[in-house]
């Protein structure tokens, strides 16, 4: 991609924002947002994110700012939030380097939990406005009719190709977790490896802060400890390891789950690998999360108490 692809309205908003114009640019990624990363003519590098306005992007980039602060490994925000058209935009700094630590066994699930109890302990008096609707893999918490939350790019597809194997473990995960009524947090609700960088044993910085969710402690633990080795296309990591994440977890901050809490985390480990089993089979995917519930859900489900 080169300068003459950027979106018209970017050179004038970096002026504007940023008080220089882009030169050059070094990338440009496409996921939930479009990210570009920009050298500035002052010699400045920055990452530009835009996304669909959801309203949850003023939260999401307040919150980053906050843990930035306080020297947590993210990228400081450069800007606030701004309206452009139907976009939410904002700048950070460029962090570049480090890192993907592959592996999914329990030694690597206690070196992600650590982070991970940094990150929300650091959140832990960051006052926002919730970021809603959570992201769409952790929103069991939705009032769409129906078991799913309602996302049109799947719902437009043939729901028959759906296993009922998926949408028995689904029901009952959300049944479970709605039962709970326990007190929502903020957390990164997108937590996989693909989504930080190490120098060595040391995190370098953890990326996609627009993926802040609000949901109970226990509930974001436990979809972290079965997402956090993800690389690439998701599956599930192995029981041991999600429940050596969680162990370490409640070591480092100092509380022990309730029974309660212990269930919902377990819980909420099987949600997103459902939803994620559910998009493997609308899209026609290698079967990674719906093999790794037909391994995993019974002995999940049993711990969750589902």
């Amino acid at each position: 991609m080169g300068m003459n692809d950027l979106p018209e309205w970017l050179p004038a908003w970096c002026v504007d924002h940023l008080g220089s114009e882009p030169v050059d640019v070094l990338f440009q990624a496409q996921q939930i947002s479009t990210v570009f990363g920009l050298r500035l003519a002052d010699g400045t590098d920055v990452v530009v994110k835009a996304r669909a306005d959801e309203g949850r992007a003023v939260s999401c980039v307040a919150a980053q700012a906050r843990l930035a602060e306080r020297g947590l490994p993210c990228a400081r925000p450069l800007t606030p939030v701004v309206r452009v058209d139907s976009l939410a935009v904002h700048a950070e700094e460029y962090r570049p380097g480090g890192e993907v630590l592959h592996g999914d066994s329990p030694d690597v699930a206690v070196r992600y939990a650590e982070v991970f109890a940094a990150l929300t302990a650091g959140l832990s008096d960051v006052t926002v406005a919730p970021p809603l609707p959570n992201p769409r893999w952790l929103r069991w918490d939705h009032t769409d009719p129906g078991l799913w939350p309602a996302i049109d790019f799947l719902d437009e597809r043939d729901q028959s190709a759906v296993p009922a194997y998926v949408v028995d473990i689904a029901s009952r995960i959300r049944a479970r977790l709605l039962a709970a009524r326990l007190p929502c947090v903020l957390g990164h609700g997108d937590y996989e490896a693909q989504n930080l960088r190490w120098h060595g044993s040391e995190v370098w910085v953890v990326h996609d802060w627009d993926s802040l969710a609000w949901q109970p402690e226990a509930a974001l633990v436990g979809a972290a400890s079965g997402a956090f080795a993800n690389a690439g296309p998701p599956a599930l990591a192995p029981i041991s390891s999600s429940e050596a994440f969680m162990e370490s977890y409640q070591d480092i901050r100092g509380r022990s789950f309730t029974a309660v809490e212990q269930e919902v985390a377990w819980a909420a480990s099987l949600w997103t690998v459902s939803h994620n089993a559910r998009w493997e089979v609308l899209h026609g995917t290698a079967p990674l999360s719906c093999d790794a519930l037909q391994d995993q859900a019974a002995e999940r489900l049993r711990r969750a108490n589902a």
